[in-house]
């Protein structure tokens, strides 16, 4: 008997979680809700941003740091969605439990992360002026606007790092290690904003600031933990490296991500630029109800996040009917939170929106949007939900290219049409609705007519065919 439910070689890996034993519902309920209270820390951070900077520096600076979240996000979620790929693989061999492929899974995940966070920094730190000014960026906030992100941009190692780390720890079934790492990180995030900003009167460059040293403290936490000896995961500086198999790999499940990733924020960056065209309270808005959604839609996220490890170490371990149950258990319960969420965001709209900005205005534009919106959620979910089922099977350009046709084409053509023919925000808002459904008509024909479950074997096959001929 080699491994059963836990992986460990010392140091008390009862964290490390095999998803192939156990009842499904149990197992990725259990990963999932350590990566909800993880993404809410991590909502957090952006949203004590946002909160101290409008209640402390004022609309103007508010509008400055919503100016671009869509911009954050294009850059961040590209590199996001690449360790997405090293996670399925990793997950795969970890499930197969072929410990040598993880390590060098890991350590092609961490070379690929440095290399990228450097990337980063530099095109951040360059283009910030020009992006902002290719985005229709008031006038009024520009300066505040490129400070902020310049200095976002300095720690953009740390948080591709701390993305990649995470999803090492995930792909092994640890969800909970990366939540203690993001809680104290988010903790001096908010002490160090109040620090900044009301303490000692700085700008809103500070609450950039804030986020980067916090972001670096939680990457250290994870190194420290990933470099400790024993683990199948354990990570040595001088094997990190590019294993060129593992390299080809990882770009193959996490490219398509990255690049769905980047076109659905690109598609957003579209809508932010046309939002921004009705002025700094328009901006102001839609900024903070992208924050709003974002927390309303974190129990989706890591349910989605849990069903693509899971199907990704079952299908490892050759367990096809377990992971179809884990798949059919993630849609059903992701479908179910979202619309119940999108329900009450629906009814508490006003009270959201004046969280963040009382101004009489804002408060208008965002419950117009919410009132739009929240109230398709379910398929919003459905939709995440089969594309993290396509993942987990590495089959990830499936999802990529539906959202590439459906989130980025289709939203930018519709949102084009309607601003030449009316040039009224409230037409902005379905963009949302309409492309969430014809998305989810299309994953539901994909998922209930396709042979996702044999993805990984067919691939293994044509391998060891080739290998032959030659």
């Amino acid at each position: 008997m080699h491994h059963f439910h836990l992986r460990s070689h010392g140091h008390g890996e009862s964290a490390v979680l095999d998803m192939t034993v156990g009842t499904p519902y149990k197992i990725i309920t259990k990963f999932a809700m350590p990566i909800l209270l993880s993404q809410v820390f991590q909502q957090l951070y952006n949203t004590a941003d946002s909160l101290i900077v409008g209640q402390f520096l004022g609309t103007d600076a508010l509008a400055a740091v919503s100016s671009s979240g869509n911009l954050i996000f294009l850059l961040v979620s590209f590199f996001t969605g690449m360790s997405m790929g090293s996670g399925i693989a990793i997950s795969r061999y970890f499930g197969a439990k072929n410990d040598e492929k993880v390590s060098q899974a890991v350590h092609t995940n961490i070379a690929f992360s440095l290399l990228s966070g450097i990337l980063l920094t530099v095109v951040g730190v360059l283009f910030t002026p020009t992006i902002l000014e290719w985005m229709n960026t008031d006038k009024e906030v520009m300066d505040e606007a490129v400070e902020y992100f310049r200095y976002y941009f300095l720690g953009a190692l740390a948080l591709v790092m701390y993305n990649n780390c995470r999803g090492i720890l995930n792909a092994v079934g640890d969800s909970r290690r990366p939540l203690y790492y993001l809680i104290v990180s988010s903790i001096l995030n908010v002490l160090l904003d109040l620090l900044f900003i009301a303490g000692f009167g700085w700008g809103v460059w500070s609450a950039a600031l804030a986020t980067v040293i916090s972001q670096v403290v939680s990457v250290v936490l994870c190194m420290i933990y990933l470099m400790k000896k024993g683990n199948v995961f354990t990570v040595e500086p001088k094997k990190i490296r590019f294993h060129r198999a593992m390299l080809i790999e990882t770009v193959k499940y996490g490219l398509p991500s990255g690049v769905q990733n980047s076109v659905i924020a690109f598609a957003n960056v579209i809508v932010q630029s046309q939002i921004n065209s009705f002025g700094k309270l328009a901006t102001a808005a839609y900024g903070t109800h992208a924050k709003i959604e974002g927390f309303a839609f974190l129990p989706i996220m890591s349910f989605t996040m849990g069903i693509s490890t899971f199907i990704s170490q079952n299908l490892g371990a050759a367990q096809y009917d377990r992971a179809k149950k884990g798949a059919r258990f993630g849609i059903i319960t992701s479908v179910s939170m979202a619309e119940l969420i999108g329900v009450l965001c629906f009814i508490f709209a006003p009270q959201l929106v004046s969280l963040f900005d009382s101004n009489p205005g804002v408060i208008e534009y965002g419950v117009k949007q919410a009132h739009t919106v929240a109230l398709f959620y379910g398929l919003l979910a459905f939709s995440h939900a089969i594309a993290a089922v396509c993942r987990g099977a590495g089959k990830a350009f499936v999802p990529m290219t539906i959202m590439l046709a459906v989130w980025c084409v289709l939203r930018i053509v519709y949102i084009t049409v309607v601003m030449s023919l009316f040039k009224k925000i409230e037409y902005i808002y379905p963009a949302y609705p309409l492309t969430w459904f014809v998305s989810s008509v299309i994953y539901l024909i994909y998922y209930t007519c396709s042979d996702w479950v044999h993805g990984f074997e067919k691939k293994q096959k044509k391998g060891k065919v080739r290998a032959n001929e030659a």
